[in-house]
């Protein structure tokens, strides 16, 4: 341990006297200041005891008080960049929001509203007239409204429609929807009775019909967008649910998921069931999120009949779950985007990211990977699979185009590393000791980013 050395570290006024530390009082608090200068002692600190180090000088110790500060002004919740192709990644925000709907927001966060006030009548309103006449217009249902996640929207109806009654529901449909939340849950605590028919591979209409009583309250049907059986599967056809839901006077709802609204077999995909295709078989309630396939904001939303949507809104939950002004502005923007088929692929970036040509990825590849080359590292340009991620299209690869890095001194392990904990952090994968970046899901002003973080961290 050097004595000598733990002597000499100066105290924090000292500290706050010279030139380079007030600098960075005029980017921060004072409070930020000195918690990072006590900070930095303390580092030197320990290290000088435990003999890590044998010195320190007073240029390191700013430069490590400068590193703290800019952590503490930095916030937690920061933007990244996403180079693991997968395109609803849950834990990276899911799905962007297009120009149009972040303006959106930004209008209204920055202003005051007419969120709940009718500008023609000049009183109050209801703040769901801001988007169901548009999602009306584009899913083809009767009424509409909207709750804070998908999760809400399926407790909401269950609770309205089906509170101390039976809910039939498949057993292969029983799905894990993420973060360990479960149908099975979900219903208990909307206060509806499970009853659980069929097998997890095969369900017939007859499983169905033969424990329909006097107490069941809905037909449900769960789409399994997160997994798929394959084999020996069987469920029961829409409309033969709808026909025995309506021959027993007992509303059909079902809980179709990511909320696909065009159809992706057009573009080479397997078949998604859309929204307005269960709409137009005759099911009375349709739930489905925001934030994956629709590409908008978080968001749970109920279309179907105006009689059960009506019946909704006055229920007491609903204003516990409901969404604001901000994730409105954004769904509208959204919402109208589906107007038109090709507007919504060019705007929306998870519908753009999904359906672009492997031709323009292969471009984006070619492009990044001149910035990205200097001496020690290898980067070769190569075909591999995205994910659409987020529970949706579970089976789908989707040809694209990748950069695997390789770095004379350091690993894998260290360059994701090192990358994930850039002042913009970048998100990578490792495949067969290989660091990939995947250009399906980097945009093209980020290159910048990259270039500079492969500079600084790997020159």
């Amino acid at each position: 341990m050097n004595k000598e050395a733990l002597r000499r570290l100066p105290k924090v006024d000292e500290l706050l006297k010279e030139e380079a530390v007030l600098e960075l009082e005029k980017i921060s608090s004072r409070t930020v200041l000195v918690e990072s200068i006590r900070r930095a002692l303390d580092i030197y600190r320990t290290m000088l005891i435990k003999e890590e180090v044998q010195d320190f000088s007073k240029d390191e110790l700013i430069e490590l008080i400068n590193d703290y500060v800019k952590k503490s002004n930095s916030p937690h919740l920061k933007r990244v960049i996403n180079a693991t192709g997968t395109i609803i990644h849950t834990n990276l925000g899911r799905s962007l929001l297009s120009k149009k709907a972040a303006d959106s927001v930004m209008k209204v966060a920055l202003s005051y509203n007419n969120l709940e006030y009718n500008l023609d009548a000049g009183e109050r309103g209801s703040r769901y007239s801001h988007v169901e006449d548009i999602i009306k217009k584009v899913t083809g249902a009767e009424a509409a409204m909207v709750v804070n996640n998908n999760a809400a929207a399926v407790l909401v109806t269950l609770n309205t429609l089906c509170k101390g009654k039976e809910a039939i529901v498949s057993r292969g449909q029983l799905v894990e929807i993420g973060g360990s939340f479960r149908i099975p849950d979900v219903m208990s605590f909307s206060g509806a009775s499970l009853v659980e028919v069929g097998t997890t591979n095969r369900t017939h209409l007859y499983d169905y019909e033969n424990n329909i009583r006097e107490n069941t309250g809905v037909l449900l049907k769960v789409h399994t967008s997160n997994f798929k059986i394959l084999g020996f599967t069987e469920e029961v056809p829409l409309e033969e649910l709808v026909e025995l839901g309506a021959k027993h006077s007992i509303p059909v709802v079902e809980d179709i998921g990511s909320g696909v609204l065009i159809d992706y077999s057009k573009y080479g995909f397997l078949y998604e069931p859309t929204v307005q295709r269960s709409i137009k078989k005759g099911v009375d309630i349709v739930t489905f999120s925001g934030d994956k396939m629709l590409g908008g904001p978080q968001a749970g939303i109920i279309v179907g009949k105006k009689e059960y949507i009506d019946r909704m809104k006055k229920n007491q939950l609903t204003r516990a779950l409901r969404i604001d002004k901000m994730t409105l502005a954004a769904l509208e923007a959204t919402f109208h985007h589906y107007l038109e088929e090709q507007e919504a692929i060019r705007e929306i970036p998870t519908l753009n990211m999904i359906l672009m040509p492997l031709e323009e990825v292969k471009k984006k590849a070619q492009r990044l990977k001149r910035k990205l080359s200097q001496k020690g590292v290898s980067i070769t340009p190569s075909t591999d699979f995205s994910m659409v991620g987020g529970g949706s299209m579970p089976t789908e690869k989707i040809p694209t185009y990748v950069l695997k890095v390789k770095h004379s001194s350091y690993s894998p392990e260290y360059m994701e590393k090192a990358l994930r904990g850039y002042e913009e952090p970048i998100i990578t994968r490792i495949s067969e000791g290989e660091l990939i970046l995947d250009l399906r899901t980097i945009f093209e002003e980020d290159y910048a980013v990259v270039e500079r973080a492969f500079k600084e961290l790997f020159s």
